[in-house]
């Protein structure tokens, strides 16, 4: 099958009219977006949008072939004036077929939000699945064959490719292509990691792609590390880049503190921001989930700082004899056997971490000791990440990849 993107855009478009975010002002040229609208070898138009027909003309198509206009979205949208010729767009109902007299194959499939979603299948077998803006199909429990591409809404739902992973629908060598674009994210390189980091891509609009065709999927970094000052943004940050997986394995390594009401609050505002879908485990013990086989669901480290002042009670670094008489030998081999594990894992990995020492310096030996170990356990830690990201006021720099 042969697909052109006559719009990748939110309902609205991008930039949206009239918006002054940043996002809208810098959406210029290549990312610039309409409305989103999927044109399908030629017959089958998902989405009528405003302009749709100078949008495939501009691709090198026409929309005078079109025998079958579908729309997903919860109601029929702003009036749009049907060009000549273009049959009436209509709906399927949610788990009804239609079959096209050019050989593909629409089925509507229920989702957890108001719309439709559509699978298409060519003439071929080749498998599309086309999801509304924010929405996520309903009923993805069971095993599916993965589909050789999807169109969802990346960046408002990656709930959506959990739950299509999960179900098996989303494989290594699915296309997942970004569409519903809108100004929450800033277009260009930001964008482009934000959609990579979930195994997705974007393309601008008019561009036409070959459903089945192999394309370069985006590699999902294997590990991570986020570093970040005190409410950076750096949780936020490695959060997000799991949560268009299932079944996250969240490493807690704070542990509880008793009576500690403003520390509890903490922990509960974590909680509340992860997926349904994660589990988590409250522990220091890091290496044998790193070394763990037979358990393939991604790590989330939240956070290294912690695991060290763990590491550092643990062999008394705090006191300053013990510290000399082996304490920092034993804490060596602690953090050692840690980098050695991340080495060798399988598992994808994002691990949090403070990033400190740039500011002011710690007024006792026991402190500058903390800050001291904290730098070389960074980047230690580091050097094994293909992926080493520093969050500064909410925006994530890359260090490395």
């Amino acid at each position: 099958m042969e697909l052109t993107l006559l719009g990748t855009g939110g309902p609205e478009g991008l930039p949206r009219p009239d918006c002054p975010c940043a996002a809208c002002a810098t959406a210029l040229g290549r990312d610039a977006r309409a409305a989103t609208a999927a044109l399908i070898d030629g017959t089958l138009l998902l989405d009528l949008t405003p302009g749709a027909a100078f949008a495939a003309a501009r691709s090198g198509h026409s929309l005078g072939g079109v025998r079958q206009v579908l729309l997903s979205h919860p109601h029929d949208g702003p009036a749009v004036e049907v060009p000549a010729g273009l049959p009436q767009p209509g709906r399927v109902p949610d788990g009804r077929e239609l079959a096209l007299m050019s050989g593909h194959r629409v089925r509507a499939l229920a989702l957890d939000a108001p719309g439709t979603g559509y699978e298409v299948t060519g003439p071929e077998g080749e498998r599309l699945l086309y999801l509304p803006p924010g929405a996520a199909p309903a009923g993805f429990d069971e095993p599916r064959a993965p589909y050789e591409m999807v169109l969802a809404d990346v960046v408002g739902r990656p709930d959506a490719l959990a739950r299509l992973r999960s179900a098996g629908a989303i494989g290594a060598t699915t296309d997942v292509v970004a569409v519903h674009i809108d100004h929450d994210v800033p277009p260009g390189p930001e964008l482009a990691r934000r959609l990579a980091a979930a195994g997705a891509r974007a393309v601008p609009d008019g561009t036409t792609l070959d459903i089945g065709a192999y394309e370069e999927v985006p590699d999902v970094p294997h590990r991570t590390l986020v570093l970040g000052g005190a409410r950076s943004g750096k949780s936020v940050e490695a959060e997000r880049r799991l949560e268009a997986f299932p079944d996250v394995l969240y490493v807690a390594t704070g542990g509880t503190r008793g009576g500690d009401t403003e520390w509890a609050r903490r922990v509960a505002a974590h909680r509340e921001r992860r997926p349904g879908s994660w589990r988590t485990a409250e522990t220091c013990d890091l290496v044998p989930l790193l070394d763990d086989r037979e358990d393939s669901a991604p790590l989330l480290i939240d956070c290294l700082s912690l695991w060290l002042t763990y590491a550092m009670d643990e062999v008394g670094a705090w006191d300053d004899a013990e510290w000399a008489g082996g304490g920092e030998r034993a804490l060596r081999e602690r953090v050692a056997g840690l980098v050695d594990a991340v080495r060798r894992t399988r598992r994808t990995v994002v691990a949090v971490s403070n990033e400190v020492g740039s500011g002011i310096v710690p007024a006792t030996a026991s402190g500058r000791r903390y800050r001291d170990e904290l730098g070389r356990l960074n980047a230690a830690f580091a050097s094994e990440c293909e992926h080493v990201l520093l969050v500064v006021a909410g925006q994530a720099l890359a260090l490395r990849g």
